[in-house]
This record gives C-alpha cells, sequence and structure tokens, in this order.
C-alpha cells in the first residue's frame, strides 16, 4: 500500500465516506499478503518509499501475474525485473497500461497516480554497447521511481574523448551510474571528474580473465575515486534504487 492511499484511507474514515470495518478490510493485508507460493510485501512502500519488486528470473509466469495483481489491488504500482516476453504477454492481457522494458528485461505496471518526480539528474553512463542491458535495467528503475533520467552509453576508456565530449551535462548530474565490463575502468575516470556520487556496477561482459565480473567487480572496489561506491555484478536494480535514494534527498 503506497503512502498516499493509506493518507486517502485514514481521511475517508476520519471524514465518515468509509466504514472502520471496511477500512480493516483493506488494511488486513498489512503488513504482508501470504499467496501460499509467495508472501507479498504490502508494508515495503510505506517503510521505504516503493513497492516491494518482483525478480521474475526462474518465476512461472503465471505466478508473476498472482502477485502483480495481489500488489495492485493493495493500491500499489508493480515492477518485474529479470522478466520475459511470454510473461509480459500473459500481464498485458489482463493490465493493458503494462510496458515491457526490453533492454532493462523489466515490465512496469502503473495503475495508479505517479508519484512526484525527485528534484535533480540521475546519469546512466555505460562503457560499451554490450553493458546496455544492465544500464537500462538501472536507468528504468530510477525512472520508475520517479526521477529524471538521461543516458549516455558507449563511451568507454577506448575511446576515452567520447566521454570527455560530455563533460556539461555529466558535470550537471545530481547522482551519477557507471557500468562497466572488462576491466573496469571507467567509473574511476568518471569520479576523479565530478564531486557528486558515483554508483559503479560491474557487468559480466569480457573474455575470459574477467571473470563474468569478477574483474570489473575487483577494480571498482579498489579505485582511488573517493566518491565511488559498488553494487553486486550486473546489478542495475540495486544501482538505480540507491540513486534514487540519494537523489530523493535533494527534495
Amino acid at each position: 500500500m503506497r503512502t498516499d492511499s493509506l493518507r486517502k484511507l485514514l481521511q475517508e474514515v476520519r471524514n465518515g465516506q468509509l466504514g472502520i470495518e471496511n477500512a480493516l478490510t483493506k488494511l488486513k493485508a498489512l503488513p504482508y499478503e501470504n499467496l501460499g507460493f509467495a508472501r507479498i510485501d504490502h508494508h515495503r512502500d510505506l517503510r521505504k518509499g516503493f513497492p516491494e519488486v518482483i525478480y521474475g528470473e526462474g518465476k512461472d509466469p503465471e505466478h508473476i501475474l498472482s502477485i502483480v495483481d495481489a500488489l495492485v489491488k493493495a493500491g500499489s504500482d508493480a515492477v518485474v525485473s529479470r522478466s520475459t516476453v511470454e510473461a509480459f504477454k500473459i500481464i498485458r492481457k489482463k493490465y493493458k497500461n503494462a510496458v515491457y522494458h526490453e533492454d532493462a528485461k523489466m515490465i512496469v505496471v502503473k495503475e495508479h497516480s505517479g508519484k512526484d518526480v525527485n528534484k535533480g539528474l540521475i546519469l546512466v553512463i555505460s562503457a560499451g554497447t554490450s553493458d546496455i542491458p544492465v544500464a537500462e535495467e538501472a536507468a528504468v528503475m530510477a525512472e520508475t521511481s520517479g526521477n529524471v533520467v538521461n543516458r549516455l552509453y558507449d563511451v568507454g576508456v577506448a575511446g576515452i574523448h567520447r566521454l570527455l565530449d560530455n563533460t556539461d551535462i555529466i558535470m550537471s548530474a545530481n547522482v551519477l551510474i557507471v557500468v562497466a565490463g572488462m576491466e573496469g575502468a571507467l567509473p574511476s575516470v568518471v569520479g576523479g571528474l565530478v564531486d557528486k556520487p558515483v554508483i559503479a556496477v560491474p557487468t559480466s561482459v569480457g573474455y575470459g580473465a574477467s571473470f563474468r565480473g569478477l574483474t570489473a567487480l575487483l577494480g571498482m572496489l579498489n579505485s582511488c575515486a573517493s566518491n565511488v561506491a559498488v553494487v553486486n555484478i550486473d546489478n542495475g536494480f540495486g544501482a538505480g534504487y540507491i540513486a534514487h535514494l540519494i537523489n530523493r534527498m535533494a527534495n
């Protein structure tokens, strides 16, 4: 349940528009709802400012639909990460405004009023085009959370002039998410240019000695730029959410 939904419900009770028993019925799923195969954390939006996000990989599409139903019924929007086109088709039959972000592999179902847009710009930077799926997961998550997001892709250190040609937008960002595979050098370079938080995302892109992202992860953890923090390999979702929390403080 969203904070604004709960506030509206309490106002309706106070004004006599909604009986106490009916209000209790609406609140009975808090803090969570047991679907048998899943326990839906309806209290998360109240605690953290954003509803539970469904991790779609490996889940039965019908189970995903049931979780989306529960979230929407409780007054929340629904986001599914690491999802498939097959799952989206099933959800789209019921929710006509559902959107599938193909690069990010994310489904977004917005059935309720949108959140206020946070002040400040979040900039998502990718080193190469192979990093775009993870970068898009971060970007879509940040946008869905209520942020203005710009993208700057394919500006890795193999052609550093491409990055330096965009210093104006880099300097204008409130938070930067930098996504890179291979040796993972780009976040250190960006961190040396700005006085803002840089969230580094290592990807599993690269040849054998990249060890499916481990080399990039260790390189980012060892960055000499003091404003760089690192999330897990391929964790665009986490980077987008953390960037949202930082940017929200500007409000």
